[in-house]
């Protein structure tokens, strides 16, 4: 009756093992996405190029409603990082420009600010309590994972950052968009934020939110 366990527990180990010799695992973009994402390229398929980025060089279309850009290096888009457990990002925000109150699910984030000026902060989880400051060039501010925070541009000269994820996929959910920018019934928005109808029509039509 012991066999079974038993060899369950060194087949695991064993995999385990075997992962953990690996030098890395190149997503193979060409393959389906699956839940626990992509399978790894043939060795003799991977080249320098797949663990070089170029895609942070240009600022990105700060042209929307929220005046800013995030362009990736996720695995989605660096194929080498996956499986590694690191991503990063550039962030663009014209004047005026803000990232609104959202979270990364799947990782931390580490910002530091190239130019301009970013006012930047968080909430915590256990007393709501707010953290945020105003960030010059050369300032690096963390913010924990799956906390909710937000970065604006506080000066009158566009902004850049770069940001780094402890995740290759840290995934997003901004909170205006996920209140608004959907086909829940305004009703129940309002019973669950406390606005009133107009100011959540407002909003959702603003957001192209239905309901």
């Amino acid at each position: 009756m012991m066999i079974l366990p038993i060899f369950l527990i060194f087949s695991l180990l064993s995999s385990a093992s075997n992962a953990a010799v690996q030098d890395f695992c190149v997503a193979d973009l060409t393959g389906p996405d699956t839940p626990t994402g992509y399978v790894c390229k043939k060795p003799t398929a991977v080249t320098v190029d797949d663990f070089v980025f170029s895609g942070l060089g240009a600022g990105g279309n700060t042209s929307n409603i929220i005046k800013a850009a995030v362009t990736p290096a996720f695995a989605d888009q660096f194929a080498g990082v996956n499986g590694l457990g690191i991503s990063m990002a550039r962030l663009d925000l014209a004047v005026g420009g803000v990232v609104p109150m959202h979270t990364h699910p799947g990782g931390s984030e580490v910002l530091i600010v190239v130019s301009g000026s970013i006012c930047a902060g968080f909430i915590s989880s256990s007393a709501n309590k707010v953290y945020f400051k105003s960030l010059k060039k050369g300032d690096i501010m963390v913010f924990p994972k799956g906390l909710l925070h937000f970065q604006i541009n506080a000066g009158k000269t566009p902004a850049l950052a770069f940001v780094s994820f402890s995740s290759e996929r840290p995934g997003l959910q901004i909170l205006d968009f996920a209140l608004f920018a959907n086909d829940l019934p305004s009703e129940i928005v309002e019973t669950t934020t406390f606005l009133d109808d107009a100011q959540v029509k407002k909003l959702k039509g603003v957001l192209g939110g239905t309901g």
